[in-house]
């Protein structure tokens, strides 16, 4: 298996590329293709917050809280319009700070679910 595999990630960024393979390395070639079979499943695109966020301006705010994994902001969002609209403004802003911070804690989970 080669690095180009983490390439293929769908809105993946260097700083995740390069961080997914200083992570990896030490894997063998049939961990990293579980590790990311794995990953890939559970990894947001940074693409699909950006649009949840944007979505949250004239429908329903924080659904891209939801989408992270923080329920307690997401409710927050819900029940403030997403604090008058200025945290969902934020938030469509800092999309792809929410998505790497989110898909870096997935793959340390992931890691430690296969025991590597």
């Amino acid at each position: 298996m080669t690095d180009f595999s983490f390439a293929m990630l769908p809105g993946i960024e260097q700083e995740e590329l390069l961080w997914l393979k200083e992570l990896t390395k030490n894997f063998s070639d049939e961990n990293k293709q579980r590790f990311l079979a794995v990953y890939q499943s559970r990894r947001k695109d940074p693409q699909a917050i950006l649009i949840c966020s944007l979505i949250g301006l004239v429908c329903v705010a924080g659904i891209q809280r939801f989408l992270v994994n923080q329920i307690g902001m997401g409710i927050i969002y819900v029940l403030t319009l997403g604090f008058c609209f200025v945290g969902t403004i934020i938030d469509a802003i800092n999309y792809r700070k929410l998505a790497w911070e989110f898909n870096k804690k997935e793959a340390v989970s992931t890691a430690a679910l296969l025991g590597l």
